[in-house]
């Protein structure tokens, strides 16, 4: 069944509505079938709520296709759920155990991408059902049987009944924007040797392209397995490659670019040291591959060739020195966006690559799902924190309707786990509409249980009806509107399953106050504030690693000595850790409401905060771990004082800037104003005679002192702080998820 509805309707309906008609058709059809065909209520009433769990009050992301094909997926998770609840609800101190337990592993999964958050909150129900009365170990067959039937349904409706257009894969933007990049190259191996403005505005809409935030959930390569974090380090490489090919400085008046020497004489070995011709291959090589073709290499090869030649260049003018930094940054760049890209595709099977970014490429499965879920095993995470608030609120539910044995105590939880939002104030606005809106439902549900009494049939034609209606509206209009049609679904439910009376809206209203009242307790209680604290205090003490990561690497160039290859620099897996911490909470801060009222006047742009920490990791990296074991000499005393000083300014503005967003309370409320180095003043000194490491690190000190400036600036219009608004050449909140401890 194909087609689309009209066009008249606004977008956000024509989505509920489509949605909505899978759940209505699934649920309905499993109940109706097991209900009145083979007179198995619990079965009924499991396949019910299993459609409307999953589908209903989940929010699973991609196509119809990857939905049936997660929830495919997630039926033995369910079998495993639904007997555990109907085992541990025998007794109440089980029942309330399992579910802080279950609450908190099924919340905390969201650390998995948004294909485990999205199912979180349904497969919660799917534990939450069996908790209570009856309490019948002899029914799980019958249960299990009806969720398993309801399920199968809506796998059945998401994959035939109104199918979306698949979006765009990841791959094939990486693709595009690896295209894009060799296009780039070839455009700078001639005069003039800038990009001209098209090809900018080109480069610039294909790294945005690459964000996070602009990329559908489905789509993201958020997860821990080898081949995400491969595709996630090929569109952070490919961002970094594009930002560095538009700022590439011109070769110095007089001198011979390859491109031209190749035309001039056309010998291979001409052709071979143009870095940039070899930047293009390998970027057009990426392409074809992550295009599912099977390249042969030979492109990666000649620019790790041309990677080396570049590195053994020490000797020419500041200049040409500073160009070839330059060229170098873009050659790396364009070498891990290869190489991440052959992980993507290949996975284990890959070339072995060279020791550092790539740690993950031969590590299994397990091992990598462990350091994400450790990383986040702690109070400074907002996964760990919103995990800890859930399950804490479900058991206190669970406890609560289990000593006072309320009626359809299965509502409690149910508007415990729906209601609770990660601050306060979201929470406190969120049940003030929910409640007028249960009330609203109630006194609706009441009148129709009282005008109706006992006359099946009419609930049995009112529910498909109205199950439309409710999961069309609920989405759209929001949580009040929601919950009274809810309300009004869950009374004709029930008056087919025993006879009711109007005491059953009465008990609906009692059962959500009861719930919204205990997730307001522990709103309050557990991190109040949600994200807002914990992302300023992320990205102060992310600053305050970038300051140290800062003065150490400048130091160690300076000083010289043996450097071997290794995971990542000494010192870094600290800052990695960090970086994973204030991505997640930038990230959660992105999705909770502001609240009434203008923006502030001044904020700090969270994303520059990010960017220099991702800038920190890379640069640093390429600048101390080699390719292979080496001894790299001191630098000259004028060269060593000024990249020593230059590195210190850097990292003074970051400690600054740290110290005001830090909100332990002790900071003055006026703190000395902060005027961050330019990136102009640290290009400015040229000592005679520094070598091509020096430029190198100049130039990375340039790229962070550009970060720390729009770190600075504080917003005045609302732009770049709440939104993605900024580099174009560099990861967002959540995009990045590359070589980073904890994840």
């Amino acid at each position: 069944m194909g087609g689309s509805f009209p066009r008249r309707l606004p977008p956000a309906y024509r989505a509920a509505a489509r949605r909505a008609l899978r759940v209505t058709i699934a649920a309905g059809a499993g109940f109706y079938v097991l209900l009145y065909g083979f007179d198995l209520a619990v079965g009924a009433t499991y396949a019910l709520f299993g459609a409307i769990a999953m589908a209903g009050l989940s929010r699973l992301p991609g196509s119809g296709r990857q939905r049936a094909t997660l929830l495919a997926g997630v039926v033995p998770v369910c079998w495993v759920l639904i007997t555990l609840g109907t085992y541990l609800s025998v007794r109440t101190w089980s029942a309330v155990l399992g579910m802080l337990v279950v609450g908190f592993a099924l919340a905390f999964m969201a650390v998995g991408g948004p294909r485990f958050a999205g199912a979180a909150t349904g497969l919660q129900l799917m534990y939450i059902l069996p908790s209570f009365p009856p309490y019948d170990p002899g029914s799980l067959v019958e249960r299990l049987a009806g969720a398993t039937f309801g399920l199968a349904l809506l796998i059945v409706a998401e994959l035939t009944l109104l199918p979306e257009p698949a979006a765009l894969p990841y791959r094939e933007r990486a693709a595009r924007a690896a295209d894009g990049a060799g296009r780039c190259a070839e455009l700078l191996r001639t005069a003039p040797y800038t990009l001209p403005e098209a090809a900018l505005r080109t480069a610039r809409a294909l790294s945005t392209g690459l964000r996070s935030s602009l990329v559908p959930e489905a789509e993201r390569p958020a997860g821990a397995g080898i081949r995400q974090r491969a595709l996630a380090h090929t569109g952070l490489a490919t961002r970094t490659l594009l930002g560095r090919l538009a700022v590439l400085p011109p070769p110095a008046p007089g001198a011979t670019p390859p491109a031209e020497a190749v035309d001039g004489a056309g010998t291979g070995g001409a052709r071979d040291a143009d870095p940039l011709r070899a930047v293009a291959e390998a970027a057009w090589e990426t392409a074809a591959r992550l295009r599912g073709g099977a390249p042969d290499g030979r492109a990666h090869a000649r620019l790790q060739e041309a990677r080396r030649t570049l590195a053994a260049t020490e000797d020419g003018a500041p200049a040409a020195l500073r160009r070839s930094a330059a060229l170098l940054e873009v050659a790396d760049a364009a070498l891990a966006m290869s190489t991440a890209a052959d992980i993507a595709v290949r996975g284990r099977a890959a070339d072995p690559p060279a020791p550092g970014r790539f740690w993950y490429a031969r590590q299994r499965a397990p091992r990598l799902w462990w350091r994400r879920l450790s990383g986040h095993a702690g109070g400074r995470s907002v996964f760990f924190q919103n995990a800890v608030r859930i399950s804490l609120a479900l058991a206190a539910a669970r406890l609560i309707a289990g000593i006072d044995t309320l009626p359809h105590g299965f509502w409690v939880l149910l508007a415990t786990l729906t209601l609770t939002r990660t601050t306060v104030r979201e929470t406190r606005a969120t049940e003030r509409r929910a409640l007028t809106g249960t009330l609203v439902g109630a006194l609706v549900a009441a009148a129709l249980l009282a005008f109706v009494g006992t006359d099946i049939e009419v609930y049995a034609v009112a529910l498909p009806p109205l199950m439309l209606v409710t999961f069309t509206l609920g989405p759209v209009k929001g949580v009040g509107w929601a919950q009274a049609l809810f309300t009004v679904v869950v009374a004709l439910v029930f008056a087919q399953l025993a006879p009711a009376t109007w005491q059953l809206a009465e008990f609906r209203l009692l059962d959500v106050l009861t719930g919204s009242a205990i997730g307001a307790v522990f709103g309050l209680l557990a991190w109040p504030r949600g994200a807002h604290d914990e992302l300023r205090r992320s990205v102060a003490v992310l600053l305050r690693v970038v300051a140290e990561s800062v003065v150490a690497t400048t130091a160690q160039i300076a000083a010289g000595g043996r450097r071997v290859p290794v995971v990542t620099a000494p010192g870094h897996r600290g800052l990695q850790h960090a970086l994973v911490m204030a991505e997640s909470a930038y990230a959660q801060y992105q999705s909770e409401p502001r609240g009434p009222g203008p923006p502030p006047a001044h904020h700090p742009d969270w994303q520059a905060a990010l960017i220099a920490g991702h800038h920190t990791l890379w640069g640093a990296d390429r600048l101390l771990v080699p390719a292979e074991p080496v001894v790299v000499p001191p630098l000259g005393p004028e060269a060593s004082e000024a990249l020593v000083r230059s590195g210190d300014r850097v990292a003074a503005g970051m400690l600054l800037t740290s110290a005001r967003m830090d909100p332990t309370g002790d900071t003055a409320e006026t703190p000395v104003p902060l005027h961050a180095p330019t990136a102009s003043a640290a290009l400015a000194a040229e000592p005679p005679g520094a070598p091509r490491a020096y430029y190198a690190t100049v130039s990375w000190l340039a790229s962070l002192t550009i970060d720390l400036e729009r770190l600075v600036a504080e917003s005045r219009d609302g732009t770049g702080t709440d939104g993605e608004g900024g580099s174009g050449g560099a990861t967002g909140a959540a995009g990045a998820r590359v070589g980073e401890r904890g994840r």
